[in-house]
């Protein structure tokens, strides 16, 4: 069974006479006591990639490692500056299955083949304080590497310093160590990892990560054009789509929304910037796009409602809250949950979804840009932009006429999904209209927020009459459901009163002014 650990840790270039450093302040040190001398051990590694080095390009590592005290397969993913997840899994002849599906996202179809051996002679010390507690662990590696793919190279060879903070450490003390190492003449390594220098060295160079791929038509002197700006943001979801699975496999609190969000991102940007991308292409992907969310947003709704619903009762005085409701509301979101993320990790195994992430990779490598997107951005993405906010006035003004009830409730949620488009636009339109651009989607986001309170209130009705109508056909009193239902239904309405108001500011022409360059 796999686990995860969290590394943070710093390389440096040293000697190559493969010793640690002499240092002669270590012991002042705020904190360290002692400095434990580990031994030596050896190291032997092989890093598995695709022939064209997918994981490395996204600075992910997998490795089937033996010696040291965490022999085993481990995975590596970035996880801000200077820190990885390791995800470890037992010493087995082949690559354990969870951890084939952490990479499956960027492998797909492609076989993993090994492609560096590195072997490292590594000397340990331990710096702990007075009650023998780990601050952090100092090695140096004398490294070996061997490229295996292509074909098998000369072997190259260096020595390096690594200072890994211990598990809950202070990230702090890893700067007060390198205060220490600079002094000592060591400076911080150019490699972020060891792979990726043995990479550069046996000259298998790690190709440029799909993020920071362009497509065949470059950026003018003149300035981005539309092409440029849309295509950012487009790559930028593609990337955050394809980098979030593993954490939606993991069940990281909140990635399944941000992979939610990204998807939604993309197939509005399709939408918006219709001019710059050939709907032709982007309509059928956007498809796709809505079915992912939808499969994402199953567990994601029912989470977000069931929260609201515990908040609300929370709010009931006890003495109001008649019969079992907080038993039939855990009831009632533990037996929907049921069996639901091994049907979400089933949809990001299937071909449907591998399909849709390769053509998204080709969208990205060959987009379909039409004229406009060789325009420059300025005019094209604000003429973009204040269509879409026209839509958005159209639907606001449609549902500030609608009639109280069922026709008002629609009216407000496809203006709430409007002003949510419009926000998007308005988000990737930064890069060329700059800070007016962040603050008009940040008008769009408070008044998308009153519309959403008022379309989740719509949806807790609806669940709140569903289970009053389970407690009386089981002879339980419904009084606390109806009670809730009231005071959802007051809140709706209390958002509708504050419409007005809000769209008078979000709709003043002034904002729109700020736009334009």
């Amino acid at each position: 069974m796999a686990d995860t650990v969290r590394e943070i840790e710093r390389k440096y270039e040293a000697p190559d006479d493969g010793r640690l450093p002499e240092l002669a302040g270590i012991a002042e040190v705020a904190g360290v006591a002692e400095v434990v001398d580990k031994g030596v051990a050896t190291l032997d590694a092989t890093y598995y990639d695709t022939v064209d080095q997918r994981l490395a390009a996204d600075g992910i590592t997998l490795r089937r490692r033996t010696g040291g005290s965490d022999a085993g397969w481990h995975l590596k993913l970035p996880a801000g500056p200077d820190t990885r997840d390791e995800i470890r899994a037992p010493l087995s002849d082949t690559l354990p299955a969870e951890l084939a599906a952490l990479v499956r996202s960027r492998v797909r179809d492609q076989a993993l083949v090994p492609l560096v051996r590195l072997v490292s002679e590594r000397d340990v010390r331990h710096l702990v304080d007075a009650d023998g507690a780990l601050l952090a662990e100092l090695s140096a590696d004398h490294v070996t590497a061997r490229r295996l793919t292509p074909e098998p190279g000369d072997p190259v060879e260096w020595t390096e310093v690594e200072t890994e903070l211990a598990p809950g450490g202070d990230p702090a003390f890893l700067d007060v160590l390198e205060s220490q190492l600079t002094e000592a003449g060591l400076r911080r390594s150019a490699a972020p990892s060891k792979l990726a220098r043995a990479l550069a060295e046996t000259g298998v160079a790690i190709k440029a990560s799909k993020e920071g791929k362009k497509g065949k038509k470059g950026k003018k002197a003149a300035g981005p054009t539309a092409g440029d700006v849309v295509l950012d943001y487009v790559r930028a979801q593609i990337a955050a789509i394809v980098s979030l699975d593993p954490a939606v496999r993991l069940d990281v609190p909140d990635s399944v929304h941000r992979m939610r969000v990204a998807t939604r991102r993309l197939r509005s940007c399709f939408r918006s910037y219709r001019k710059v991308l050939d709907r032709a292409v982007t309509d059928p992907i956007g498809d796709e796009l809505k079915w992912l969310a939808g499969e994402l947003g199953i567990d994601r709704d029912r989470e977000v409602l069931t929260a609201r619903l515990e908040e609300r009762l929370g709010e009931v005085p006890v003495e109001l809250r008649l019969g079992p409701v907080s038993a039939r509301l855990r009831i009632w979101s533990q037996k929907s949950r049921r069996g639901s993320r091994e049907r979400l990790i089933g949809i990001l195994d299937g071909e449907r979804c591998l399909a849709l992430l390769a053509t998204l990779d080709a969208l990205s490598a060959d987009p379909p840009l039409r004229p406009a997107a060789a325009r420059p951005a300025e005019k094209v993405i604000l003429a973009a932009v204040l269509r879409d906010d026209e839509r958005l006035a159209r639907l606001v003004t449609a549902a500030l006429a609608a009639p109280a009830g069922h026709d008002r409730d629609v009216a407000v949620h496809e203006a709430r999904k409007k002003a949510k488009r419009v926000r998007y636009a308005a988000e990737a339109a930064r890069p060329a209209l700059g800070k007016p651009a962040k603050a008009f989607a940040g008008l769009m986001t408070e008044l998308q927020d009153l519309l959403g309170d008022h379309q989740d209130s719509v949806v807790a009705r609806a669940t709140l009459r569903e289970l009053a109508v389970q407690a009386h056909g089981a002879g339980e009193s419904s009084f606390t459901f109806g009670l809730l239902y009231g005071r959802e239904e007051a809140l709706a309405a209390r958002r509708e009163a504050e419409l007005p108001a809000l769209w008078a500011e979000v709709s003043r022409e002034e904002h729109r002014a700020a736009l334009r360059p």
